[in-house]
């Protein structure tokens, strides 16, 4: 089973290579795709389409960053210029001075600065790459074992709001029978004092009428403030929460789709309140997915 991971980690690693001793470091943030950034230099773009795919295949989510640098040294590395190159350079510059007299002829920096005109001697290109794949698998596991880290972490704590989420429901049930007929009492004393000229015979209505509409008035209250259905849906939501985050694997999506299910529920339970108990309940069930859902867009 693949453990939970986040999408938040750092990790580098560094080889020996003919042009140097090159540092590969890999960034990662939350993203809802694989958003990926290469940064090198010029000298190992030869590697750059094997770098992606070797990512990419490691990687589902984030917005990865990848930088390459090159620590260059005069023991390690002498530039030399390629005379195939230079007399190519020199030919061209032949001709627009043919074609164009009064351009400023190129300089030395213009020379060295042309590409392919100075080289590095040893710096075999399928060494290069080998060296390049090498350090990015090294720096891959580190990324991974990071993330796994930082998942655990997260896995903690959202456990943690699930166990408080459960309690806030365990207390709704508990209390919301005295609630309810704490509200049927008031609302029954309401319309007895509304409806008193039909029970002292003033009204048409008989006794019996106006007791039935009473009733009739209180149970539909009653219905309409229960929320046994909403609190039950909230347990079951949150039971596949844990299932979720115990399978392991990428959890990110299915989390968060279980965030709005949550969140409608605790809406639900707010639109419904008829004791200040109740209001409360629902904002503090709201106020804890809200935080779930932040710590679940981190998650892969």
């Amino acid at each position: 089973m693949k453990p939970v991971a986040s999408m938040t980690g750092f990790a580098s690693a560094a080889r020996p290579t003919a042009l140097g001793r090159l540092t590969l470091e890999l960034r990662s943030v939350n993203s809802r795709f694989l958003d990926l950034t290469l940064k090198m230099p010029d000298d190992l773009r030869i590697a750059e389409a094997a770098l992606r795919e070797a990512i990419g295949a490691q990687l589902a989510r984030g917005k990865v960053e990848c930088r390459v640098s090159i620590a260059r040294s005069a023991e390690e590395v002498t530039p030399q210029l390629n005379p195939s190159a230079l007399a190519r350079l020199a030919d061209l510059a032949h001709q627009v001075e043919r074609s164009l007299p009064a351009a400023t002829p190129i300089g030395t920096a213009d020379v060295l600065n042309w590409p392919g005109v100075v080289e590095t001697t040893g710096a075999e290109p399928d060494a290069l790459r080998t060296q390049v794949l090498a350090a990015v698998d090294e720096a891959l596991a580190l990324l991974a074992e990071s993330r796994r880290r930082e998942g655990a972490a997260l896995t903690t704590v959202l456990l943690a709001q699930c166990s408080q989420v459960e309690a806030i429901a365990s207390q709704l049930t508990a209390r919301a029978p005295d609630l309810i007929a704490a509200v049927e009492r008031k609302l029954n004393e309401r319309l007895e004092k509304a409806l008193g000229p039909a029970l002292s015979g003033i009204s048409p209505l008989t006794r019996e009428e106006v007791s039935e509409r009473i009733r009739q008035e209180v149970t539909l209250y009653a219905l309409k403030m229960d929320v046994d259905e909403e609190i039950k849906r909230l347990v079951t939501h949150v039971c596949e929460v844990r299932r979720v985050l115990s399978q392991g694997g990428a959890v990110g999506r299915r989390l968060d789709f279980l965030m709005q299910e949550l969140n409608r529920e605790a809406n639900t339970v707010g639109s419904k309140a008829a004791a200040i108990e109740m209001t409360n309940a629902s904002v503090e069930l709201k106020i804890l997915i809200e935080q779930m859902r932040e710590q679940i867009q981190n998650l892969e």
